[in-house]
């Protein structure tokens, strides 16, 4: 089957030729009829199976010309790379259709942003809560909103975003399409699902938390961070077998430590991501490694949604993420558009629970292999590894368990102390002295008593 075969027009067809696209995946047949049909949808598959094409292009194929201010389709996504990354999909798709789009996000120049509505739009993608900041201000109306599409929604929720979404389904109009796609199903988003929607169809080609067949999955065992630091030093040494790397950490600080140890082993092979940089600083990241200006990425869980980068060749998971969803997202950055994909993950001994944890959600043990004799082991602990110091004994500090530790300090108050607080001399003869008012307004009393 073709795009050709698909009711799609000649506009959409020209602008996917021109794209390269022939041939449309399972999740992208399978959710025309129903999103077209004006339903809301829900549909599962694996991260990389083009489920944002999925409910694109339905939602053009049925838009209307129109030139009325007010959006008509509302697309929300939970990061700010993600943004860009629905806005340029869109840019693309409506290359010979005139459909009016902008992105709006957190951590740029909300008065720009408020000049881009103002100017009209058709479709907005958008943080939550940069939309809800615009919605507030009364510069973006929602009362045209005709479909709501929820891209990644777990995320959205992990992040905290769920007040935002609530206040936003509040005020929008009460006739509208919901459509959601994800790789992995969670109880918020069941519960978000069963409050929000209004008997939405599943559209599932794939059990949720399915991991793609063409992504090979291998993991080491190691015993600390600065050992995975050595074996990844001793892996990455040759830039053939390792051409274009994405690297997933647990936070920002994990990330800034390792960026320095692997750039100060291959200088101008590294960037690094994470929320603490700028826009245009992870735009720029985001663009050197797309086009192999560097071989390796360093990234946080935040960033493993919005990157959607052609011919990842290996994923490596530095630290086992504690939650298994963010593990299927983290790999499916690789093996995109049915392309071969690694995945690797390092596990040290107090991450092999999480390791377990994501084994049972894809119904898949991930092959462990023995670590290369080569690798340095290291003493070497982060902070975050090191033991907790313990005081096993201090004679000059009692705990209040303790059979013979004084009770609470007990003394009879001196007679200064016993004294009962009236107010102070001072205040005492002055009330006496002056009296006060017989009535409120009698402001002259004190005046007339003086004088007698």
């Amino acid at each position: 089957m073709t795009f050709k075969d698909l009711n799609l027009d000649k506009f959409l067809w020209n602008a996917l030729d021109d794209m390269g696209y022939t041939q449309p995946t399972p999740i992208q047949v399978d959710a025309l009829a129903p999103v077209m049909s004006g339903s809301d949808v829900v549909g599962i598959a694996q991260t990389g199976t083009g489920k944002t094409f999925a409910y694109l292009l339905p939602i053009l194929r049925t838009l209307p010309y129109s030139r009325q201010e007010n959006p008509r389709v509302l697309i929300l996504v939970p990061t700010r790379e993600l943004v860009l990354q629905v806005v340029n999909e869109l840019e693309k798709l409506t290359k010979y259709i005139d459909v009016r789009i902008a992105g709006v996000y957190g951590g740029s120049n909300i008065n720009t942003q408020k000049a881009l509505i103002a100017q009209g739009q058709d479709i907005v993608v958008a943080t939550p809560g940069r939309l809800y900041d615009l919605a507030v201000s009364r510069v973006l109306q929602l009362k045209s909103i005709q479909k709501v599409v929820i891209d990644e929604v777990d995320v959205m929720l992990d992040l905290g975003f769920r007040p935002q979404l609530m206040n936003i389904f509040d005020i929008l109009p009460k006739r509208r399409q919901h459509i959601m796609f994800s790789a992995t199903m969670t109880e918020d988003v069941d519960a978000l699902i069963k409050d929000y929607f209004n008997k939405p169809k599943f559209i599932k080609v794939a059990r949720s938390g399915t991991p793609l067949e063409n992504i090979k999955q291998v993991g080491y065992k190691i015993p600390n961070f600065y050992t995975k630091v050595n074996f990844l030093l001793e892996e990455l040494a040759s830039a053939k077998a390792y051409p274009k790397t994405l690297l997933f950490v647990r936070d920002k600080r994990m990330a800034d430590r390792l960026y320095l140890k692997l750039e100060e082993a291959f200088p101008g092979q590294v960037d690094l991501i994470h929320s603490n940089k700028t826009q245009n600083y992870r735009i720029n990241s985001i663009n050197a490694f797309s086009e192999g200006k560097v071989r390796m990425m360093v990234a946080t869980d935040v960033m493993a949604r919005g990157l959607d980068i052609d011919d990842i060749t290996h994923v490596i998971n530095v630290n086992t993420p504690r939650f298994p969803e963010n593990y299927l997202h983290r790999i499916g950055r690789t093996g995109r558009a049915q392309k071969e994909g690694t995945s690797i993950v390092l596990s040290t001994p107090a991450e092999d629970a999480f390791l377990e944890e994501i084994e049972a959600l894809m119904g898949v043990k991930v092959p462990i292999e023995t670590l290369p004799e080569d690798v340095q082991i290291s003493k070497e602990l982060t902070p975050e590894e090191r033991p907790e110091a313990k005081e096993i004994f201090n004679p000059h500090k009692w705990n209040k368990n303790d059979e013979d530790a004084p009770g609470p300090a007990f003394h009879e108050k001196s007679e200064k102390n016993s004294k009962v607080n009236l107010g102070g001399s001072y205040r005492r003869e002055i009330a006496k002295k002056y009296k006060k008012p017989k009535t409120r307004g009698d402001k002259n009393y004190n005046k007339r008593n003086k004088r007698k």
